[in-house]
Parts: C-alpha cells; sequence; structure tokens
C-alpha cells in the first residue's frame, strides 16, 4: 500500500506541473485553482501514508515543508522565483518530502542524503542546472551568429552597459527582426529605446520577471518606429522566456528516475 501511495504522490504532481507548466508557457498565467487542487490532495495523501507507515517522518515532512517554503518565498521576494513557481516548489514539499524510495530507484542506484530528507531541494537544483543550459546554447547561438552576419552584438548606442548587463542578455537572449518580435507572442524585448536629453539611446532590459502585455507592446511599438526612422538596424535582442515551471518539471523527472545531478558530479568527482 505504502508503494503504491509513493506511485500516486509522483504521478500527481507530475500530472499538476506538467499542466501548470503549459498553461503557462501558452498563456504566461497559471489558475490559482490549480495550487488549491494540488496542496490539499498533496499534503492528504503524504499524511496518511506517513502516518500508517512511517510516523517517525511526520516532524521531518514538517521540516521539509517549512525549509522548502521558506527557500520559495526568499526566491520569490528576491525576483528569481515568480509566484507560480513558489507555489509549485510548496506543493512539491506536501507530496513529496522524501524521495519515493518504495517505487522508484536512480539509474545510478543511489539515492542522495538531501534527496532521502528534502527531496524537493533536489528537484530545484536540478531545474537550475537544466535552465542552465538554455543559457550555453544561448551563448553558442549568439556566437554563430555574430560570426555569421559580421554584426556586432551590441551596437555604439547602448550607453555605459556593464558587461554584466551584456552577459546576461547574452546567455538569455538573441537578436531577432522587429517584425518576428511583433509576430512571436512568446518573445520578449531585452531592450528598449529612449531619447534623453543627451541624444537618442538604446537601454538593455533586464528583469526576473516577464513584463506585463501592455509594457511589451509599448517597447516593441518603440523599436519597431526607431527601425523606420533607421535609427538602430532591424535586429534587436529579445528573449523566448521559458516558464521556470518547465524546468521545475523536467528536474522532478531527472530526480526520480536519474537522481541528483549535482551529488553525482561530486560523487564522480571524488572518484
Amino acid at each position: 500500500m505504502n508503494q503504491t501511495l509513493d506511485s500516486i504522490r509522483f504521478f500527481l504532481c507530475f500530472a499538476f506541473l506538467f499542466y501548470a507548466s503549459w498553461s503557462d508557457y501558452k498563456t504566461r498565467e497559471v489558475s490559482n485553482t490549480v495550487w488549491l487542487l494540488f496542496a490539499p490532495s498533496a499534503f492528504a495523501l503524504t499524511f496518511i501514508g506517513l502516518s500508517l507507515y512511517a510516523y517517525s517522518e511526520l516532524f521531518f515532512y514538517g521540516i521539509c515543508f517549512g525549509l522548502t517554503t521558506a527557500l520559495a518565498v526568499i526566491l520569490f521576494y528576491f525576483g528569481a522565483f515568480g509566484g507560480a513557481d513558489a507555489k509549485a516548489l510548496m506543493c512539491l514539499a506536501l507530496a513529496l518530502p522524501f524521495y519515493p524510495e518504495n517505487s522508484f530507484m536512480p539509474l545510478l542506484g543511489e539515492i542522495s542524503p538531501i534527496s532521502q530528507k528534502f527531496f524537493p531541494l533536489t528537484v530545484f537544483s536540478n531545474s537550475v542546472l537544466l535552465a542552465a543550459f538554455t543559457a550555453i546554447y544561448m551563448l553558442f547561438r549568439n556566437i554563430f551568429w555574430h560570426q555569421k552576419t559580421g554584426r556586432k552584438l551590441f551596437e555604439e548606442r547602448y550607453g555605459n552597459e556593464s558587461f554584466g548587463r551584456k552577459f546576461l542578455v547574452l546567455i538569455t537572449g538573441y537578436k531577432v527582426s522587429v517584425s518576428k518580435l511583433k509576430e512571436k507572442w512568446h518573445l520578449y524585448p531585452l531592450e528598449d529605446v529612449e531619447n534623453a536629453e543627451t541624444g537618442f539611446k538604446r537601454k538593455l532590459v533586464i528583469s526576473a520577471g516577464i513584463p506585463e502585455d501592455e509594457d511589451r507592446n509599448a517597447i516593441v511599438e518603440r523599436l519597431d518606429k526607431a527601425v523606420e526612422n533607421r535609427l538602430i538596424q532591424d535586429a534587436v535582442w529579445a528573449t523566448p522566456g521559458l516558464p521556470m515551471l518547465i524546468f521545475i518539471t523536467a528536474g522532478l523527472i531527472t530526480a526520480i528516475f536519474f537522481g541528483d545531478i549535482v551529488w553525482v558530479c561530486i560523487r564522480l568527482s571524488l572518484g
């Protein structure tokens, strides 16, 4: 019965996170109804399972949920997480506080110490590492674009933008035409233009969250006018803005079937 409950809790997590990821990607919104259904069902299944088969683990269940909630709230208030991302991580802590070893085993045959007691942290670290791979892709894409076109990645009119801001743009976005930016709803501008007192200039737009549609459309219109007036070339910075929920879902699958990526890397490095 305990094995069955573990399997049910995993598939519950996967189902809700998959739907939330799809909704976030399609509309950039996730209804609170998702979490209102996910949280109580996750808690009920986990509490029943621990009460019947591992009563002593209830204390660690509370610790895991508290630690995960603190992490989610901190990331949210520092702008590294959206509200849906934070709620997903907290719901995950309610459903799978510990690795469900009664039903699954990582391919490498070892469950990390973190996964044993704080499984949501493994999912989080896996999701961050998986998201980092997109940064590598973006960087090489931009290098190839520069080599292919022979054009500069950053023209002269970016003012005093720091190297750090430029690097963030390099690993989160790529150059597109304004017409493509207007056509593709999932692309969001990473730059804007303004008529400063010292003359026309471009500026990089760096933020943890995705701008509201009204803000996005206003920026796109300004960029479009700048291209029409030949103030800038028709190649501006934009990002596909993949929702973090996609990586959290991928992090869950990876954690269940592969394991803790950080732990595996540490073990491999130590031999």
